[in-house]
């Protein structure tokens, strides 16, 4: 379920690559776990006493005056640890640690993506050079790692196959691919429809600039813009669609690194590319 979790979480953050099209594309997002085992023992652990000490014991940690001041020096980190006591302290912990949907902003080759919901909410630039994760409430940034850095020396090249079946989103024709990825022995499965019919999106000028190699290897054998990604393990499965594509202007300082902002070190231990 890890695996699935930040294979998916690196494909949202970088979805666009543009050469001509600028506006904003919406997503929804949905996790399922289709494991039963899985999802017995979660729901177990959910309402297991011992689990609920450890979670109290987190919280007395983040009091601690030794670790408040490491977390306040890592802003990213400290949110995501904050948004994981609140996912386990009630409902669906992995459903509530996930995003619910995200938006994306394109404009000149940058894209600014807002995830919604879960504990990688927040706002992504990706840029030529480099990508960062934008703390606003801190008035921070971080420099997220190259695709180089992420990417495991286990992991398999996909296997990517198109198919014949078609589907219409968002009234675009749509075709379907089937990507297989193993990395450490875990296989994940995703079913991707694109469609042609969007013109200024370039998905393989985009692959030369994603974090993570895989995502490049799959997207230099596609053609077209994805507009649902279905991708599942043998534990779970997220789906991904679009549901809204509007080309409009957008304030070019959208895509730049705020002045006052300050560089911190990010929860995924990036640097400078």
């Amino acid at each position: 379920m890890k695996k699935l979790i930040t294979f998916l979480f690196m494909l949202s953050v970088s979805q666009m690559w543009a050469q001509n099209f600028e506006g904003t594309i919406k997503w929804s997002m949905k996790m399922e776990i289709t494991d039963p085992e899985l999802k017995a023992k979660m729901e177990r652990s959910q309402n297991d006493p011992a689990t609920q000490a450890k979670m109290k014991e987190m919280q007395a940690k983040m009091n601690d005056p030794k670790m408040k001041a490491m977390m306040d020096a890592n802003p990213q980190m400290k949110a995501m640890m904050e948004k994981m006591m609140q996912g386990g302290s009630g409902g669906n912990m992995i459903s509530n640690m996930m995003p619910k949907g995200m938006i994306v902003r394109v404009k000149d080759g940058n894209s600014l993506v807002t995830t919604e919901g879960g504990i990688m909410s927040g706002d992504f630039l990706h840029t030529a050079d480099k990508s960062v994760m934008l703390n606003r409430e801190d008035k921070t940034y971080s420099v997220m790692p190259s695709r180089e850095d992420k990417m495991s020396e286990q992991a398999q090249k996909p296997t990517v196959t198109k198919t014949s079946e078609t589907a219409k989103i968002l009234g675009y024709t749509c075709t379907k691919y089937v990507v297989t990825m193993t990395d450490r022995g875990h296989t994940i499965t995703s079913n991707i429809w694109t469609t042609t019919d969007i013109k200024g999106i370039d998905m393989k000028a985009m692959a030369k600039h994603q974090m993570n190699r895989g995502q490049s290897m799959f997207y230099d054998n596609m053609e077209g813009v994805p507009l649902r990604i279905v991708s599942g393990t043998a534990q779970g499965q997220m789906t991904m669609e679009a549901t809204d594509i509007k080309r409009e202007s957008l304030d070019a300082s959208l895509f730049t690194i705020p002045s006052d902002y300050k560089e911190t070190q990010g929860m995924f231990g990036g640097g400078h590319n």
